[in-house]
């Protein structure tokens, strides 16, 4: 947990053991968000009809500004502490590394206790650790643990913000409408957050900024204690937590349709970050410049908050599930271009079609609630939160080292192609599971 103390489990007799097997799911079900003879609004006005909703949003956007300002903080403090590039890119690299940690071990954070109170931690432990980095006395190695920290904790507090989206706005469309949102205003922070981060520090010292995403993680965890409800933790256990988390883990990979699922999230964002990682030595190799390389960093985010606005207001629930395998599929084809070496206008256009293309995670997230029983909900998706951000990690490690032996156009087109198999090969797989679980279905009707 976040500051340090470790909260008791909830006493409440309403906890029930969880189910010894995934194939038990839940009926979906929708959040009653106004009342029967009120007109129902559309797309996601919806969800922001949902008083508690409408709290998690903001504070995601206060937490997540928090986080971008503190990297960007942290990472100028250490260089101009050290002077070392190194250093200075560690710091960076440090808020991905320990997610695969968090995510395995503490896993069972996110279901054994209330869910408001593991967030409001969280939170709490991240402005911890935020006014630690600004005292001027910590020294840069008290900068890099603290920095570990936070990202120790990231993903039990994102899994935990997942599962407790399904209590709020329930298991059917209206989660899937809010995670979109959540995702848009995360991919948003990629547009803006830097650009903001970075006049900050033209205003402020950097501890100073430090200093100021304190106020952001405080008034997060402000906004879910008193904007939300309090909730019994999902599932119950006498297990130590690493070994209550690490069973969790190995139930949501162990069943076939659920780690299909979770490598369909997966896999082509691994792929997609490759022309992110190297925008600034293709715009090298095609002459355009730092501006080239600001624009070839922001065109995916612009698509994928593009398609996600466009398949959440657009699309209806049926829509949005028939395109998820088609999608998925070739969401990764666009970097093909790559292998013309084209300019910079193709090469905007390739990147906001495969990011658009990651519209298909709206309907995925449906069926991966519809998978995960209620009382592993939290470890499964606190592993699904956990998994990305570190295979993207690699994704990004890959990249560079392959640039060093072959052009930056080579390394994006290869892949696009290899992306585009291994997406075909895991769209294969979720078909099947989907037979299987069909044909079960249907035997035991048929019984």
């Amino acid at each position: 947990m976040r500051n340090g103390t470790k909260p008791a489990p909830s006493p409440s007799p309403e906890d029930s053991p969880e189910p010894e097997t995934l194939s038990q799911r839940p009926r979906p079900r929708e959040a009653a968000a106004m009342p029967a003879n009120a007109t129902e609004p559309t797309g996601y006005t919806r969800v922001f009809a949902v008083r508690e909703f409408r709290a998690v949003f903001a504070a995601h956007a206060l937490s997540l500004l928090g986080v971008v300002v503190s990297e960007i903080a942290l990472t100028v403090l250490v260089y101009d502490l050290t002077g070392s590039p190194l250093l200075g890119a560690l710091t960076f690299a440090l808020g991905m590394l320990p997610y695969v940690v968090g995510g395995t071990l503490l896993s069972g954070v996110a279901d054994r206790y209330p869910p408001r109170r593991v967030l409001v931690v969280c939170d709490a432990v991240c402005a911890g650790c935020a006014a630690l980095m600004a005292l001027p006395a910590t020294p840069v190695a008290g900068l890099l643990a603290l920095r570990c920290v936070i990202a120790l904790v990231a993903p039990v507090f994102n899994g935990t913000r997942m599962a407790t989206l399904t209590d709020i706005l329930g298991d059917g469309d209206l989660f899937v409408l809010g995670r979109s949102l959540l995702r848009i205003v995360s991919q948003s922070s990629v547009l803006v957050g830097f650009g903001l981060g970075g006049v900050l520090l033209t205003v402020v010292t950097p501890r100073g900024a430090l200093a100021i995403t304190v106020c952001t993680f405080a008034a997060s965890a402000l906004l879910l204690r008193c904007g939300t409800r309090r909730r019994p933790a999902r599932g119950s256990g006498d297990a130590a937590l690493v070994r209550h988390s690490l069973g969790g883990a190995r139930q949501v990979l162990g069943d076939r349709r659920v780690r299909a699922l979770l490598l369909l999230f997966w896999v082509p964002p691994m792929f997609l970050v490759v022309p992110e990682a190297l925008a600034a030595p293709y715009a090298d190799e095609i002459g355009v410049g730092v501006t080239g390389v600001g624009l070839l960093m922001c065109a995916m985010p612009v698509g994928t908050i593009a398609g996600e606005l466009y398949a959440g207001s657009a699309l209806s629930a049926s829509a949005r599930a028939r395109i998820v395998l088609p999608l998925a599929s070739l969401t990764l084809a666009p970097l093909t271009v790559y292998a013309v070496t084209p300019g910079l206008v193709p090469a905007l256009a390739a990147l906001a079609l495969a990011g658009a293309g990651s519209a298909y995670t709206l309907g995925l997230d449906r069926w991966f609630v519809d998978a995960v029983p209620e009382g592993l909900r939290g470890r499964a998706m606190t592993v699904h939160t956990a998994g990305l951000m570190t295979i993207q990690g690699v994704g990004m490690a890959l990249a560079g080292l392959a640039a060093e032996f072959c052009a930056v156009s080579t390394v994006v087109t290869a892949a696009g192609v290899i992306g585009t198999v291994c997406c075909l090969l895991l769209v294969a797989e979720v078909r099947r599971t989907t037979e299987s679980r069909d044909g079960a279905d249907q035997h035991v009707t048929g019984g």
